[in-house]
C-alpha cells in the first residue's frame, strides 16, 4: 500500500539521532525502498523513521507501507524496540567477502573477456554483407 508522506505522523520515537543518511538515501535513489515502512491504522510510524526521512530528504511524495492494525501504544513501542533490537551489522570480513564477490560479478574475468573478443572478431568477420 503507498501512503502520502506528508500524511504520516511521527510520534515521540526511542532514536533520537537519524545519524547521517546519505549512504540510505543514495541506496534508495539507485535501487529503490526495499523494506516498506510500518505504520499503525492511525497512520503513526511504528518503524522506518530513517528511511520514512530519507525519502522524504528525496523528495518522494509517497511511500510504500505496511498497515498494521488493532495495535496499542505497548505493542507500538515493543514493535519499536524489536526493529531496532534485532538488526546486525554484517562482520568486518563479511563485508570485505561481499565485496570480493560484487567486484568479480562486475567485471568478467580474462577468459571471459578473451572469449568475447574472440567471438565478437568472428562475427566481424564472417558478418553477412547485402549483395
Amino acid at each position: 500500500m503507498q501512503l502520502q508522506v506528508s500524511e504520516i505522523i511521527i510520534r515521540d520515537r526511542i532514536r533520537k539521532n537519524l545519524g547521517d543518511l546519505s549512504g540510505l538515501m543514495e541506496s534508495i535513489s539507485k535501487h529503490g525502498l526495499m523494506n516498506p515502512i510500518v505504520v499503525n491504522s492511525k497512520k503513526e510510524l511504528i518503524a522506518g523513521h530513517r528511511r520514512l526521512e530519507s525519502v522524504r530528504r528525496l523528495g518522494w511524495e509517497t511511500i510504500q507501507v505496511r498497515v498494521i492494525t488493532n495495535l496499542d501504544s505497548a505493542t507500538n513501542l515493543e514493535m519499536e524496540i524489536e526493529e531496532n533490537l534485532h538488526r546486525k551489522s554484517l562482520a568486518p570480513e563479511e563485508l570485505a567477502d561481499a565485496y570480493v564477490l560484487l567486484d568479480k560479478l562486475k567485471r568478467p574475468s580474462l577468459v571471459t573477456r578473451i572469449l568475447l573478443w574472440v567471438k565478437n572478431l568472428f562475427s566481424r568477420l564472417f558478418k553477412k554483407h547485402p549483395r
